[in-house]
């Protein structure tokens, strides 16, 4: 299954629910700076961070951006453009338990 790549970007009122949408946001990228999130994920993933994210803000009061960056092997991996220390994309490696 092709994997997207994604921005997320979270702006949360509350320190409760922004620790919640921290902890749901770990499980399914890399944490790159304050509010912000690089996420690669397939179809099945997407759905389950969104529902997750869903039920841990206040509708009202919070936001949560998702921006799809295109296919995580292509556009995706190569869309950064860093100021100051350069952004390096994370690799991942099968970990054997």
């Amino acid at each position: 299954m092709s994997r997207q790549a994604y921005i997320v970007s979270y702006d949360v009122c509350d320190p409760k629910r922004l620790r919640k949408v921290f902890r749901v946001l770990r499980g399914y990228g890399d944490h790159l700076q304050l509010s912000v999130f690089r996420c690669e994920l397939d179809k099945r993933e997407r759905v389950e961070m969104v529902e997750r994210l869903t039920g841990a803000i206040h509708h009202g009061e919070d936001q949560v951006l998702v921006i799809d960056l295109g296919p995580a092997d292509g556009r995706g991996k190569d869309c950064f453009e860093a100021l100051g220390r350069p952004y390096t994309h994370p690799e991942r490696h099968a970990i054997v338990v």
